[in-house]
């Protein structure tokens, strides 16, 4: 039987999930809508566009090269099970640890982010483009940012924080 404390912290999983998914698959939309593919809008000058990619392959284009239907079954295998695990690791983190807790609801939902792209389009839109002189980070959207704030949380916590015994 589920506690309070328990639907309270799923509600919380729910509603960070939601605002996540809805802005990530929301911003994406614009992007496909708005701005043609491999075209770039100007922001900020000499260091911020809004530009349209796709990203058939993982982070940093890894296995782009790869046929489409492998690289399909591997990120959705792979992605599932994050997904999987991360739940996992939200359900047994202690209520004490609420930050850590949101560091996977982060993690959980940018994952889910992405894999709608998968399903949907086959590869993930990456529009948000910095850059500065000769350095050019790697396009990326919402959810990688989910992502990368909820590892960082994740990576911190293990670092500095004591783990429950």
């Amino acid at each position: 039987m589920m506690t309070d404390i328990d639907k309270r912290k799923y509600i919380k999983l729910g509603l960070i999930s939601g605002i996540i998914i809805i802005l990530d698959q929301l911003t994406k939309a614009i992007v496909i809508i708005g701005i043609p593919l491999y075209n770039t809008v100007p922001i900020i000058p000499a260091f911020f566009n809004l530009t349209h990619l796709q990203n058939p392959g993982g982070a940093f284009g890894f296995m782009a090269g790869q046929s489409e239907a492998i690289r399909l079954l591997l990120f959705i295998f792979m992605t599932s099970l994050a997904i999987g695990l991360v739940f996992y690791f939200y359900k047994i983190t202690p209520r004490t640890h609420s930050t850590l807790a949101t560091g996977f609801a982060l993690i959980f939902s940018g994952a889910i982010g992405n894999m709608i792209d998968r399903f949907r389009i086959g590869a993930v839109v990456d529009f948000l483009d910095f850059y500065m002189k000769g350095y050019h980070y790697p396009a990326f959207n919402i959810a990688d940012s989910a992502i990368t704030i909820g590892m960082t949380i994740f990576v911190f916590h293990i670092l500095f924080k004591k783990m429950p015994e």
